[in-house]
């Protein structure tokens, strides 16, 4: 039982390791050359692997019987909106500097942008309605279908990071392979479910 209550702030803690790296590194000026796309690649690499971390957890429960890891579920996707938040704001911020005729331009011009962006508007309806309350007020079938953007919205992201990369592919295959997977789990379950009843 006190693991179980331990467990919660430890991840927490562990979830806040990459923003508190990023900004040790910014205040000790090691972020490389370019700071600015070292923190734009960063968090928009911790909005996906916390995006697939949030998937996991439902196989996960299911292989292991931890019934515990559900607990986690929704501070690691508002992790996935958090870090994905910063992603959004280093863009509009730092690299654009609020100048939004050149933002819109460049989302409607750039495919991975467009990605990316239509990656984080699904990815707010899912934070809003990540609450007792709204999954109360939603229903929990409603709220259950409405939360299976979540793999749009991985979809999305990887393919964000796909077409932003220009040589090495290989990263955002990975990722992709690991969102089959979790797909593959999603469905695997829901077919035998469908077989039981």
């Amino acid at each position: 039982m006190r693991a179980s209550r331990l467990i919660k702030p430890l991840v927490f803690v562990a979830a806040m390791g990459p923003l508190a790296y990023l900004s040790l590194g910014a205040w000790q000026g090691r972020l490389g050359a370019n700071p600015i796309e070292t923190i734009t690649r960063s968090t928009g690499l911790w909005t996906l692997r916390f995006m697939l971390i949030t998937l996991a957890v439902t196989p996960l429960r299911r292989l292991t019987g931890w019934n515990g890891v559900v607990s986690l579920r929704r501070m690691l996707g508002l992790f996935a909106f958090f870090y994905g938040s910063l992603h959004l704001l280093t863009y509009v911020w730092l690299d654009q500097f609020f100048d939004w005729a050149a933002i819109v331009k460049d989302v409607a011009k750039r495919p991975f942008i467009t990605a990316g962006f239509s990656a984080y508007v699904l990815l707010v309806p899912l934070a809003i309605t990540s609450t007792a309350g709204m999954i109360r007020r939603l229903g929990g079938r409603t709220w259950r279908r409405l939360h299976r953007l979540a793999y749009v919205t991985a979809a999305l992201g990887v393919v964000h990071y796909w077409w932003l990369v220009k040589a090495d592919i290989r990263p955002p295959r990975n990722y992709a392979i690991v969102l089959g997977v979790l797909l593959f789990a999603r469905v695997y379950v829901f077919a035998r479910s469908r077989r039981q009843a």
